[in-house]
Order: structure tokens, then C-alpha cells, then sequence
């Protein structure tokens, strides 16, 4: 029998985290999945310490030290709390999703990092977060619980920023590919999804164009280079959207493709909302380095920041090393 597919879900029991539970419905997920409500507790003093007595009675059940840790904090007022609100949380899920099997936890900590590390440990396919805001230079500089999953987390994010449902309107996906085999993943994670009819999907390439047109209007010269850039442009367009407008089209999607010219950064999130997209799936090239995530950012990064609409940024799945 085929493993279920798994989905960790940040829950804190803000409008932001309820309407990232919402935007589930229309994420094309499929209808029998293994999720997970993990709700943290951010805690800055570590709790009190345990009696003798629940000290032996926690020791008999742990394995480690650590794990005798994790058990008292567990039990504390706060991670209770945090507990509380899963369920709420799970409850919810259970009702949109019947056919899921959605559990509920709760950790104490730094929010992001705990999630991070549930995700390494539990390995799901997705992580699903909700987001504070959408000030592009707070989050990118200062941080948020969302941006520090998406560029810690080893598998795909979603940040979900829920959708004004409108009677009559068909889900709209954005893809945004480069050519590259990051973007064809995040071509193959829509094509893989359930759904609703009707449901509409736009392949938006962006191209930085190196030669301005006012250039070569104003030298002559180059007129003849900036016509053939263009064509160059056509051409690459084909190309690089080939292979996700055949994947797609073996689909039951309504599937275009657009050219759009500047910095992918700025224009997908235009596209998007000018399209009035409810999600935007982008795929994640990685860093090697947390100085290179810092000095560098990423496109990947900065449409999640900057975007109006939930974005997913997939990751192709971590390969077992055994």
C-alpha cells in the first residue's frame, strides 16, 4: 500500500493562521492525506522545574535525557495551551477534509525552529504556514515565523495568505519557470494535484532583457541586436515552456502561457495580482549556505514575501541516503 502523503501545518490561533487552514480547500490537495496541527509556545524562560515525583514518573517512560525534557515541558501551562489550540485546529481540518488522518501536537520554542525540526524528523511532503504581513523589506530583513520555514525547511512550503471566495470564479494557479529543473518541479506539483473544474493555470516566464529598446531606437547600430534579442527571447520562451505547457495540458486545467519582461521579483507578484491568482507555485533553486541565503536572497523568497496571493515553493523530495 502507497504511504499517504503528509502535511505539517504552524497553527497559533490568529486570523492568519485560520485563513491559511481555509486556503487548504483550494490548494488542490488530495483527498486522503496524513496531516499534522503542530501549535509551539514560545516560551522565553524554560519552565519550572519538575517534583521529585514527576520526575520518576516521567523517567520511567523517556529514553534519553532529551527526552525527559521534552516530556516535563510538554506538560507545562503553556505547551497545554498551545495543545488546545491543534485541536481546535485539527477539528477544523477534519471537517473540510474528512478522509484525512490529521493529528494535533504541541511544542515549546522558538516557533520556526520547532517547526523546522518536526519537519526533519516527521519528513513531510509540505509544510503549510500562515503569514503575518506582506511588507517586503520587514520581512526580508527583520524575519518572520513563514520566511525563516521557507529557507530552513528541507521540503516544499506553502504561505498561505487565504482567498476572498467570489461565487462563480475557478481557481487561478501562477507558475513561474526559468528553464530550470527547480521550475519544472513546481510545473509537476500542479500537474500532480486534484483540481475543481474550471480551474485555470498561468506559465509566466520572465526575462530580464539585457539591451533596452529605447537603445537601439536611440543608436542605430544596435536596432539590428535588440531585434534579434527579441526573437532569441521567442525562442527561449518556446522552449523552456514546452515541457510544462505538455504536462499541464494532460490535465483537466485551463492552461496559457505569458512573456513578461523585468525582474522576476517584482513581476510575478504584478502578474499575480493584476491576474487575481490564488496561488503562485515557484520552484526553490536552494543555497548552499546560510551567507549565501543572506548576502543573495532569492526569487523563490522575496514572491512569498512580497505577494498578495499563498505561494508554494516546492522542493523536490529529500532522497534517502540508504
Amino acid at each position: 500500500m502507497k504511504n499517504r502523503a503528509r502535511i505539517l501545518i504552524g497553527y497559533d490561533g490568529s486570523k492568519c493562521a485560520d485563513a491559511a487552514l481555509d486556503d487548504l480547500t483550494h490548494a488542490g490537495l488530495p483527498p486522503d492525506m496524513e496531516a499534522q496541527i503542530l501549535s509551539i509556545a514560545e516560551l522565553w524562560l524554560p519552565p519550572p522545574p519538575p517534583s521529585s515525583y514527576e520526575v520518576l514518573d516521567q523517567a520511567e517512560k523517556a529514553k534519553s535525557p532529551a527526552d525527559l525534557q521534552r516530556r516535563f515541558t510538554k506538560d507545562c501551562v503553556a505547551a497545554k495551551g498551545a495543545l488546545a489550540l491543534a485541536e481546535q485546529a485539527r477539528d477544523r481540518v477534519q471537517a473540510n477534509f474528512p478522509n484525512w488522518n490529521v493529528t494535533a501536537d504541541s511544542s515549546c520554542g522558538s516557533p520556526a525552529w520547532e517547526l523546522v525540526a518536526r519537519a526533519d524528523d516527521w519528513k513531510p511532503d509540505l509544510i503549510v504556514v500562515g503569514s503575518h504581513g506582506r511588507t517586503a523589506l520587514g520581512s526580508l530583513v527583520l524575519g518572520s515565523v513563514s520566511q525563516r520555514v521557507l529557507t530552513e525547511a528541507r521540503c516544499s512550503v506553502r504561505i498561505a495568505r487565504g482567498r476572498v471566495a467570489e461565487a462563480g470564479l475557478p481557481i487561478r494557479i501562477m507558475v513561474g519557470i526559468d528553464g530550470s529543473p527547480c521550475s519544472l518541479e513546481a510545473v509537476r506539483a500542479v500537474a500532480g494535484r486534484v483540481w475543481p473544474a474550471r480551474s485555470e493555470v498561468m506559465i509566466v516566464a520572465v526575462d530580464d532583457p539585457g539591451v533596452p529598446e529605447f537603445v537601439g531606437a536611440l543608436i542605430p547600430p544596435l536596432e539590428k541586436m535588440v531585434e534579434e534579442n527579441k526573437v532569441a527571447e521567442r525562442a527561449w520562451v518556446q522552449k523552456i515552456s514546452a515541457e510544462p505547457l505538455a504536462l499541464l495540458r494532460a490535465t483537466n486545467l485551463k492552461v496559457s502561457s505569458v512573456l513578461k519582461e523585468g525582474d522576476p521579483k517584482k513581476e510575478l507578484p504584478k502578474a499575480a495580482e493584476e491576474w487575481r491568482a490564488d496561488c503562485i507555485f515557484v520552484g526553490s533553486a536552494g543555497f548552499s549556505n546560510r551567507l549565501e541565503r543572506f548576502v543573495l536572497g532569492s526569487v523563490s523568497a522575496t514572491v512569498a514575501a512580497r505577494a498578495h496571493c499563498s505561494v508554494e515553493v516546492i522542493r523536490p523530495p529529500v532522497k534517502n541516503s540508504k
